[in-house]
């Protein structure tokens, strides 16, 4: 659904986007994370061909950037982290207007049926200049969604949302995956990300990686599995330290901790060897790393 090639974008002498190379899979939730001043909003700029590379090409829904830019925007909807309401109009009035200089088929049913799943039909004869900055970002992402894009481009959507909004939002954009439009999502909020995305792109002008929030984590920190036990010593953590898929065992306090690969197909294995040893094992888990230590140890060291 979204193609690029060495997708470059330079201002004066400032290198914001450097040589982006990336394939975004139809009906993917696709989450792009980095710092402030990453390039990630003027990326999504030129995707939805609001501004035009330097260099690089692009494909968004078929069309290619530069020469199909009035079918990209005729097929994407984008949430800009400003929502840029007319203030002085009301919610309604608002996306009518969208509506109609979209030529959109029904335009008042589309403007009710996104006004309630957003819950704002209570409140759409009030002007947005009165609404919370939540409720203008939910009215913004109604507005995104009137003309039914099949690619959707969000730029921090749940910024500022009381956690119950953020909730709805979260939910909301899990329902549009389940009805295969694509999803580009730039968010600040990593727990966001890890519920939400399929895959995850970690930008910073450039990109760092890309995969699953789960296989991110492996790459970055393996796998550490921790044995619980009433008693353990070094000399045993050196014994499966010797196993040829055990890459590290040490011991904090009373719990054994393995690095190791494939723990659903070794934990048996260690298991029958620690009882073998006499070993009491209360209880197993794995030690999960969160995003965010994935994120910050990418970009620290990039």
């Amino acid at each position: 659904m979204i193609t690029t090639e060495n997708l470059t974008k330079e201002f004066n002498t400032t290198l914001a986007v450097d040589r982006l190379t990336l394939d975004v899979k139809e009906g993917e939730v696709f989450g792009f994370l980095g710092p402030n001043g990453a390039g990630k909003t003027t990326t999504i700029r030129m995707l939805i061909s609001l501004i035009s590379p330097t260099n690089g090409t692009a494909t968004v829904n078929g069309f290619r950037l530069g020469q199909e830019d009035k079918e990209i925007r005729r097929t994407a909807g984008i949430l800009t982290e400003a929502p840029g309401l007319y203030e002085n109009l009301s919610a309604q009035y608002n996306l009518e207007i969208y509506a109609n200089l979209n030529e959109i088929k029904d335009p008042k049913g589309q403007v009710e049926k996104y006004l309630r799943m957003l819950g704002l039909w209570d409140r759409r004869h009030d002007e947005a200049g009165t609404f919370s900055k939540g409720m203008k970002q939910k009215l913004a992402l109604s507005r995104a969604l009137l003309h039914e894009p099949k690619i959707l481009f969000l730029d921090e959507p749940t910024a500022a949302l009381d956690p119950e909004s953020a909730r709805l939002v979260r939910d909301f954009i899990a329902e549009l995956s389940k009805e295969g439009r694509t999803i580009f999502l730039c968010t600040h909020n990593l727990d966001e990300a890890d519920r939400l995305c399929d895959r995850i792109g970690v930008f910073k002008t450039h990109l760092l990686v890309v995969d699953s929030p789960a296989r991110m984590r492996t790459q970055v920190f393996g796998r550490k599995v921790v044995f619980h036990l009433t008693r353990v010593d070094e000399m045993l953590a050196n014994e499966l330290g010797e196993l040829s898929f055990v890459h590290e065992a040490k011991v904090v306090d009373n719990k054994l901790v393995l690095s190791l690969d494939d723990p659903e197909v070794h934990n048996p294995e260690i298991i029958r060897l620690l009882v073998g040893q006499g070993a009491e094992i209360q209880f197993v888990g794995e030690l999960r790393r969160s995003l965010e230590d994935v994120y910050l140890q990418l970009v620290q060291n990039s």
